[in-house]
């Protein structure tokens, strides 16, 4: 590797050398913020992202709390993470309610009683309306296990398997209406080689999922915090 492409590689990008595996944009170090970021954390399954959120703070990778963990599966194995870390859990079963609205109004308030200032959606297989996105507006995240625009929607990384391309990844992006649409905040590939099974591309893609979303908070946090000026 020639020392210019070796230097754009160390100020604009990560490459795994091992994994080819590559993410951008990334900063030469974590964007800095003060003071901690409040976080509420919306997941519906194992949790995988919302435990290496707690690691990236335990670690003072990222300035955070999470003040609530919501889940929308009673069975949500994330449950056991926040038990584990002491984080505050609620569960509100969107099968409790008639509408999405009406779950989506419970989930806000109760994300806003608590002055949540950013909501991370780590696996949360629910689509948010309106009513959500706009009491949260930038400042509401996803994270998808594809190159969007590519692949949106439900079981990604079985649709990249199908129509045969050979780099998929992930991608951290703000929420709007249209699914999986919003403006892109982070992404990593990950290429898909001959011997990949849909499990060894899953634990492939959630490897990268664990490191840049830990990066997108921080990006967004730094945002907040430099756009918003009556943080509490």
């Amino acid at each position: 590797m020639n020392q210019d492409k070796k230097k754009y590689m160390e100020n604009n990008l990560s490459y795994d050398l091992n994994e080819h595996s590559l993410i951008s944009p990334l900063d030469s170090e974590s964007p800095l913020y003060e003071p901690k970021i409040r976080l509420g954390v919306l997941a519906s399954g194992n949790g995988s992202n919302f435990e290496y959120i707690i690691k990236s703070i335990q670690n003072k990778k990222l300035n955070a709390e999470i003040s609530i963990l919501i889940v929308n599966n009673p069975n949500c194995l994330a449950i056991k993470k926040a038990i584990k870390y002491k984080i505050p859990y609620v569960i509100i079963n969107h099968r409790d309610y008639d509408t999405r609205l009406e779950h989506d109004r419970k989930v806000s308030k109760k994300l806003e009683d608590l002055s949540v200032e950013l909501v991370v959606m780590a696996g949360w297989m629910r689509i948010v309306g309106e009513e959500l996105i706009n009491r949260f507006t930038n400042r509401l995240i996803n994270i998808h296990p594809s190159l969007l625009p590519s692949f949106k929607g439900v079981d990604a990384i079985q649709q990249a398997i199908d129509k045969s391309v050979t780099i998929t990844g992930c991608t951290v992006h703000y929420v709007q209406k249209e699914v999986d649409s919003g403006s892109i905040i982070i992404q990593a590939a990950v290429p898909i080689q001959e011997k990949d099974s849909k499990e060894t591309l899953k634990q492939k893609i959630q490897k990268m999922e664990h490191i840049i979303l830990p990066l997108a908070i921080a990006k967004v946090a730094k945002n907040i915090r430099t756009n918003f000026k009556g943080n509490k």
